[in-house]
């Protein structure tokens, strides 16, 4: 088969299995695709919502502080085992969202208990800089890390919105059959 250079050709490998062999002529490179199911996954809005809020909650806390003591040493979330702890199973929650992409109504369970698993975070946060103002000498400045699980709860907001958004659609189709 000859290819133009606007051309995409996919040929698929065994019939029934999982295993892709894509051409692109403009870049002239094969590449074997194992999982088709990744792109599937992928093309769907809450899978991105779900991976940016992976990445807030499980890779942001390493870079953010979550505030500054009075001696300009900054407090990271590993030094709190409970931070750690909530942190860890909001991360773990997203991705286990995130895998299961087929379960729309499971995947939607997961995203609520991930936003109520952050608004104890965010609670906690709260709770904290209340009870130490920034006069005190244990805390001197809040940091953007505090403010990591209400970009998470926005994000699992959207991504909880769209997942329902998919099940209404399997719904109506449903009841045209």
């Amino acid at each position: 088969m000859d290819c133009t250079q606007d051309e995409v050709l996919t040929i698929l490998l065994c019939n029934n299995t999982n295993i892709f062999l894509s051409y692109n002529s403009i870049y002239k490179k094969e590449t074997l695709f194992l999982f088709p199911q990744l792109f599937t996954m992928i093309q769907r809005i809450q899978t991105l919502y779900l991976l940016i809020a992976f990445v807030v909650t499980g890779m942001l806390p390493f870079v953010f502080p979550l505030w500054t003591t009075a001696d300009n040493k900054d407090f990271l979330f590993v030094q709190n085992q409970l931070y750690v702890l909530l942190f860890g199973l909001s991360t773990t929650l997203s991705l286990l969202s995130i895998i299961s992409f087929k379960k729309r109504q499971h995947q939607f369970v997961i995203g609520r208990l991930n936003i109520i698993l952050n608004l104890i975070l965010l609670g906690l946060f709260v709770y904290h800089s209340l009870n130490l103002s920034g006069e005190t000498p244990a805390v001197s400045e809040k940091g953007i890390g505090m403010f990591l699980p209400i970009l998470a709860i926005v994000l699992l907001g959207f991504a909880n919105k769209a997942i329902k958004k998919d099940e209404d659609l399997v719904k109506s189709v449903d009841r045209l059959r």
